[in-house]
């Protein structure tokens, strides 16, 4: 049995104006799809079942997608309304009792990739912390010069960051819930004060990877669709798209 997902869909995407307007920043579509069908998509796809929604600005919207959806067969979606400005962080600790005592995935509502979340929670099992995240080296938005002492010498493509970043798919054990408090924003003192307890393990993801946080992410995701060589769509076409 794999764990419960929390995923964070109540912030209300102040960076992705254009669409978020009418409707909260989960719902803005893809391909005709609003993107946390895609997210829940990913997990269900690789066995993933219990889904709890921590739902904020414009929940309302959120609940009735989720009401009106055909998920695959076994999937469950409940959606908790954990306040219209609370941070990440407290959203998490506010589905603290529908949690309980066991181990919990958590991801954010507006990223895509095709992390093998399998091997992410063997590999969390196996280092024995309390949690773990995700990490990626996204590519720069832009073109790199490479200079050879006072000269260009050529440049770069848009290549990969050298450095790893938060990727959003996290593991976490019930007594991480110690570190996260109700007004906390997770990617601050929750995670740093795990890192600094060597509690926080490192999975890395070396495929696709990528973050609908403005509108021009947008439109690269729903051009990759239009493609069909959306990378994220792991699951089964022909059998969980015609629902």
């Amino acid at each position: 049995m794999k764990p419960p997902v929390v995923i964070l869909c109540g912030g209300r995407g102040t960076r992705l104006r254009e669409r978020t307007e009418s409707v909260p920043k989960a719902l803005v579509e893809i391909g005709g799809r609003p993107i946390l069908w895609h997210v829940i998509q990913i997990y269900a796809a690789q066995g993933f079942e219990r889904f709890l929604l921590a739902t904020g600005y414009m929940g309302e919207a959120v609940a009735e997608f989720a009401a009106a959806q055909r998920w695959p067969e076994g999937v469950a979606v409940e959606c908790v309304d954990t306040g219209l400005d609370t941070p990440t962080g407290g959203r998490i600790a506010r589905l603290g009792e529908r949690l309980g005592t066991e181990s919990f995935c958590t991801t954010y509502a507006d990223g895509v990739a095709d992390v093998d979340l399998g091997a992410e929670l063997e590999f969390h099992r196996a280092h024995g912390g309390l949690a773990t995240m995700t990490v990626v080296q996204p590519h720069l938005q832009w073109g790199v010069a490479e200079i050879a002492g006072d000269r260009v010498a050529g440049f770069v493509e848009k290549p990969r960051s050298e450095h790893w970043i938060n990727g959003g798919f996290f593991c976490f054990e019930p007594e991480a819930l110690a570190h996260i408090e109700e007004d906390s924003v997770l990617e601050r003192a929750p995670l740093e004060a795990l890192a600094a307890a060597g509690e926080l393990g490192a999975f890395r993801h070396e495929g696709f990877w990528d973050c609908m946080d403005t509108y021009k992410d947008a439109v690269v995701l729903n051009d990759l669709w239009a493609s069909g060589e959306a990378p994220w769509r792991v699951w089964d076409a022909s059998a969980w798209e015609a629902r």
